[in-house]
């Protein structure tokens, strides 16, 4: 089997020394650069299997480098090695083309485990490590992304206590299953979990079915009736789309949280509660408090830890392991066999960008299993991702250019980024005004 050939990019020698041996004892073959301009000429005249590159170094840095693979190398996997860890620097790698990515210091257990994943995930192939398949199922999150990660590290610091708890992020990302995990990975799993939908029902009623009522309270209170925060008494109520609650509910939200004490309509008799609450909105609550839609001491209430879900097309390293889930789910519901699925078919899926994020991704793996004869073929996805590639133009083959060529291409470049700016372009291309002005006349 021929070997896999990886292209290391990172300013520091040391490190570079560090990845290729480690690399190299894995029989990988590997490429060193100590720039992007280097690293892309490599790209484009030797045969790269995986771009492993730093994030910060002088001049053009590890993001342009991603930029840019992804834009002429749409599918040359590639993983970010970074020193400064932060969920938005990972969410901006992933988005930007990234695959994964890896914290400085890490293990050669570590880089081994990354770099196999990565294969496995082009391949679209699930994890086969064992110590992988745990984390991939977390109480029902799926996922080995850098963000997924983050979560369920989040989680697992935050499960044994009561603290109010306020997840955030775009329609269809798993809010409610991050409140079901937090809730039954914890010592409280056997007490009661009630979930209510603010959005889903009438604000007139909202009031009435949360706090419960008594008899004679308003015009159809037939009989005392306890709310949703006496079910869940004991245990963690879920208040999913919480941005939709009327400014009375809101008040007397704010009483249960602070006092832990229920009052129910129609009396002004409390009764004491024991509960954790945790909010989800896709809303902006912050700049809803600030516009005067929300109460601001509410939103701080319930900001005591705050958790984000991350869209699908932050996480595509991701979308391998979320199909097979689905694809054994539904196979299982239907009682057939588990249908294989066609490289075209992955590339399309992975191309889509899922706004409809993990509801819409199920749908459509649905949708392909009920359809499908055997495997999932492209015909067999939804209309909308058989033209994905159509719209996007063919690629023309790029000719080949002497070293001189490209030289000057990548000074224009630069120079047109830099608006004509010499001593910028100057800079970044890592040479004197003087040396620029003698290329710029050749």
């Amino acid at each position: 089997m021929k070997k896999r050939s990886i292209l290391l990019v990172d300013d520091s020698q040391d490190m570079l020394e560090v990845l290729r041996r480690q690399l190299n004892a894995l029989q990988y073959n590997t490429f060193q650069s100590t720039s992007v301009t280097d690293a892309i000429d490599l790209l484009q005249h030797a045969r790269i299997d995986l771009l492993i590159t730093d994030m910060r170094m002088p001049g053009l840095d590890g993001m342009h480098l991603v930029k840019y693979a992804k834009s002429n190398f749409p599918d040359l996997p590639v993983l970010v090695i970074t020193g400064f860890p932060s969920v938005s620097g990972a969410v901006e790698a992933v988005k930007s083309g990234a695959l994964d990515y890896l914290s400085k210091p890490f293990t050669a257990k570590e880089l081994q485990q990354a770099v196999q994943q990565v294969f496995r995930q082009q391949a679209g192939q699930p994890s086969t490590d064992e110590e992988d398949q745990k984390a991939v199922h977390y109480h029902g999150i799926i996922g080995q992304s850098a963000p997924v990660q983050e979560l369920i590290d989040l989680i697992e610091r935050i499960k044994d206590t009561r603290a109010t708890t306020l997840i955030q992020g775009e329609s269809g990302t798993g809010k409610e299953l991050v409140a079901r995990a937090i809730h039954y990975s914890g010592p409280y799993r056997q007490a009661p979990f009630v979930t209510v939908n603010c959005g889903a029902i009438p604000e007139h009623l909202l009031e009435s079915e949360l706090f419960g009522f008594v008899k004679g309270a308003f015009t159809g209170a037939n009989e005392t009736r306890p709310g949703f925060f006496h079910a869940a008494d004991g245990g963690t109520i879920f208040l999913d789309e919480i941005g939709n609650a009327s400014a009375a509910v809101q008040t007397r939200l704010l009483r249960v949280i602070q006092e832990k004490e229920v009052k129910m309509v129609g009396t002004n008799t409390v009764q004491k509660v024991d509960l954790r609450v945790i909010a989800a909105t896709n809303s902006d609550l912050y700049a809803l408090s600030q516009q005067g839609q929300f109460r601001e001491d509410l939103y701080y209430r319930l900001h005591v830890i705050d958790l984000h879900t991350s869209p699908l097309r932050q996480r595509k390293s991701d979308l391998p392991l979320l199909i097979q889930h689905f694809l054994d789910k539904y196979a299982k519901s239907y009682g057939r066999p588990k249908p294989g699925i066609t490289p075209e078919a992955m590339h399309r899926l992975k191309a889509h960008d899922w706004p409809g994020n993990i509801r819409e991704l199920e749908n459509a793996v649905q949708r392909a299993l009920i359809l499908c004869d055997g495997q999932i073929e492209v015909a067999d996805l939804p209309a909308y991702l058989h033209a994905a590639d159509k719209a996007a133009p063919t690629a023309q083959p790029q000719p080949l250019l002497s070293l001189r060529e490209l030289e000057q291409q990548h000074i224009r470049r630069v120079l047109d980024a830099m608006d004509g700016n010499k001593t910028a372009a100057a800079k970044i291309l890592g040479i004197n005004r003087k040396t620029l002005r003698m290329k710029l006349k050749e």
